[in-house]
């Protein structure tokens, strides 16, 4: 960082950040739209992606001469790393932390509205009919959790909280994990997802992980079993999902994340009675935006008193490394 007081570019859409008194106490804080960005990172020594789904950065690069930091108001960077920002020296850090716990309850929520059927309960609802039902117990189902960092963790330990058995899918095969117990390697993510009732999946998005449930897969796993997305739609193949739900070769999904959002409404999946829609919220619980915000100062206090930065991610990767 130069010796002068620090110059701090905010990318933003409708609202501003709130709670930025403090960084705008000791540094030049240059509000920006996507097209005024480049005139606002000529000279910035940090960039905070509050628009973490623009792409405009990539535009205005060239003026991002001076800049040291950026932190993406998000958990996924995937749609954010081009080439020459892997390639530079600029440290990138996420909103990793912000979002584990409501989507490992957003995950459970899922799970118990097809173990009770609470589609098909709120249907009889309103067409005021009377009709008694059994329903399935939690308790002892088996989730594979594909996706080993912060999320997926969380997601874990919300699980076995209420009696699932759980094991995990990551980068490389493992056992004794302290949260999964048993962790497959998810390029062999075929050969054991039969063994499991839900399979839950909470991945970055990279070059491993796109399509990595695919019909292989979906062709593996028990007709009874259910798929839960909160990663990355890309991480599904949406079409081999169509058609294994279409065929009964699964029994559901609950999906938050899609291939292409907003989900097209021509699309064959809003009209599925054995899938449950959301458009991308799974994390975005009251009180996420002062979170993001204060994340971001404190993060920001730790750059001016030239302390390393958490949540640092790998470029390379494309994930936080862990803590």
């Amino acid at each position: 960082m130069a010796a002068d007081k620090p110059v701090v570019a905010v990318l933003y859409k409708d609202n501003l950040p709130p709670g930025m008194a403090d960084v705008e106490a000791v540094a030049e804080v240059r509000y920006a739209t996507a097209d005024q960005l480049a005139e606002a990172l000529q000279g910035a020594h940090v960039l905070l992606l509050w628009d973490f789904f623009s792409s405009a950065l990539e535009d205005a690069w060239h003026a991002a001469s001076s800049l040291e930091w950026l932190h993406v108001a998000a958990a996924g960077v995937d749609k954010l790393l081009f080439e020459d920002l892997r390639e530079s020296g600029v440290v990138v850090t996420n909103a990793r932390g912000i979002f584990d716990r409501p989507m490992a309850e957003f995950v459970l929520t899922g799970m118990l509205a097809f173990a009770k059927n609470l589609p098909g309960l709120l249907s009889l609802q309103r067409e005021r009919t009377w009709q008694h039902r059994e329903t399935e117990r939690l308790e002892s189902s088996r989730a594979l959790i594909v996706g080993t960092g912060a999320i997926g963790r969380e997601i874990a330990r919300v699980l076995k909280a209420v009696g699932l058995l759980v094991a995990g899918a990551g980068r490389t095969a493992r056992s004794g994990d302290a949260d999964f117990g048993d962790v497959y390697a998810s390029s062999e993510l075929a050969a054991v997802v039969d063994g499991f009732d839900w399979v839950v999946v909470a991945a970055p998005l990279t070059e491993q992980t796109r399509h990595l449930v695919d019909a292989p897969v979906l062709k593996a796993m028990k007709p009874t079993a259910r798929l839960i997305n909160v990663g990355r739609g890309a991480s599904v193949d949406t079409e081999a999902l169509v058609e294994s739900l279409q065929a009964g070769a699964i029994a559901g999904a609950a999906l938050d994340v899609f291939e292409v959002e907003p989900l097209p409404a021509d699309h064959p999946l809003w009209t599925m009675d054995n899938v449950i829609i959301s458009p991308h919220l799974s994390g975005d619980a009251r009180g996420w935006l002062p979170q993001l915000a204060g994340q971001f100062a404190d993060n920001f206090g730790r750059y001016v008193r030239q302390q390393p930065l958490e949540n640092v991610i790998d470029k390379k990767l494309g994930f936080a490394a862990p803590s």
